[in-house]
């Protein structure tokens, strides 16, 4: 399936169906007054988010998505049929934004999470419009025109743990070894051209999903390489795994790496650089035990942090990492509860009357 993750329609509710003008005429009641009903009301445009889509190739075919008006009102207020819904599916981790004023409409980060165009207001009848004074009005509303709106959907990937580092770093070998994701690997860079989901299951109730985010390069933040395209999917990993390959022909020094990706994080978002950041010393099969240390030695020098040499054509430390991740996960998990729990706490704390 080909991964689209920015698409630009337009989305068009309902009209609302006209209210009726109508008498009632029957033998015994030839003079029974107004009785035209109401129009129905203008379909609904709905975007809901569901995990069971990953693309928005959906949207490819069509640049228009218009909702059914609703039907003018009738006889014997009858009120007229409601427009048809149009209900459609994203990935959760679209975005809606107005193509005009380039406003965020919606953020569907959760699955089950909507965004509603709704439909025109339906039109009244003229029993509406009887009194003591005028009691056969000839007078009905239209029902109101449907809303109309030019719109850029836009895919963030929503991951736990966002793979980083130089292209051929090992990164789709790596989520291919520890989940059921089957990027493309080859021995040649860029192989990766779109974000890959994997699941990785800890045990039979405690799993995270990793996204392996295409290879990066200096200059990314400025639009090199795939730059501002997939630089977006990092974006909302809770954490990353930052992969160094102990050997590349083409960038032989891995602390040059290391810096020139955390500089491109920072000059796209510097929030970036502060979400905790596992190190890992990757591919160390292609180089001897003790050169792969070394430099694993020279990285923890020059970042501060513990680094962890795996190999996921052996699978060394692979288990290891992955419980390293789960930990983490975990814990950007709990402070993300206890801050959701705060919250909800000063909220009541404010609308409580005594």
């Amino acid at each position: 399936m080909r991964f689209i993750d920015e698409i630009r329609v337009v989305f068009a509710s309902g009209k609302g169906g006209d209210g009726a003008v109508s008498f009632l005429r029957e033998k015994f009641m030839p003079r029974g007054g107004p009785d035209g009903g109401d129009g129905g009301r203008g379909g609904h445009v709905t975007l809901t988010a569901t995990r069971r889509k990953n693309t928005l190739i959906d949207f490819r075919r069509n640049k228009i998505y218009q909702a059914h008006s609703g039907q003018a009102g009738g006889k014997k207020r009858m009120t007229g049929k409601s427009g048809k819904n149009l209900d459609l599916m994203v990935p959760v981790g679209t975005m809606v934004f107005c193509e005009e004023t380039h406003e965020v409409l919606a953020d569907l980060t959760h699955d089950g999470a909507q965004w509603t165009l709704e439909g025109g207001a339906p039109g009244k009848g003229n029993v509406h419009f009887k009194t003591a004074q005028r009691r056969t009005p000839r007078i009905s509303t239209p029902g109101t025109p449907g809303a109309q709106i030019a719109v850029r959907l836009e895919l963030k990937l929503l991951a736990d743990v966002g793979l980083l580092g130089f292209p051929n770093a090992g990164k789709s070998t790596l989520i291919s070894a520890v989940s059921a994701a089957r990027p493309r690997v080859a021995d040649y860079p860029f192989t990766t051209l779109v974000p890959h989901l994997g699941v990785v299951q800890v045990s039979s109730d405690q799993s995270f999903v990793v996204a392996d985010i295409p290879g990066l390069i200096e200059g990314a933040a400025d639009g090199v390489g795939l730059g501002h395209r997939f630089l977006k999917h990092v974006e909302r990993c809770a954490i990353y795994v930052h992969m160094i390959s102990a050997l590349d022909l083409e960038h032989p020094c891995p602390k040059e790496r290391y810096t020139a990706i955390n500089r491109e994080l920072a000059r796209y978002d510097e929030s970036l650089v502060e979400r905790p950041q596992l190190l890992v010393l990757s591919r160390a099969d292609l180089v001897p035990p003790e050169e792969a240390e070394e430099i694993a030695q020279q990285l923890a020098e020059l970042s501060g942090k513990p680094v962890r040499v795996v190999s996921s054509v052996t699978r060394t430390g692979l288990k290891e990492l992955m419980l390293d991740c789960w930990q983490e996960v975990g814990a950007v998990r709990e402070a993300l509860n206890a801050s959701e729990e705060h919250d909800l706490t000063e909220s009541v704390a404010e609308n409580d009357p005594t």
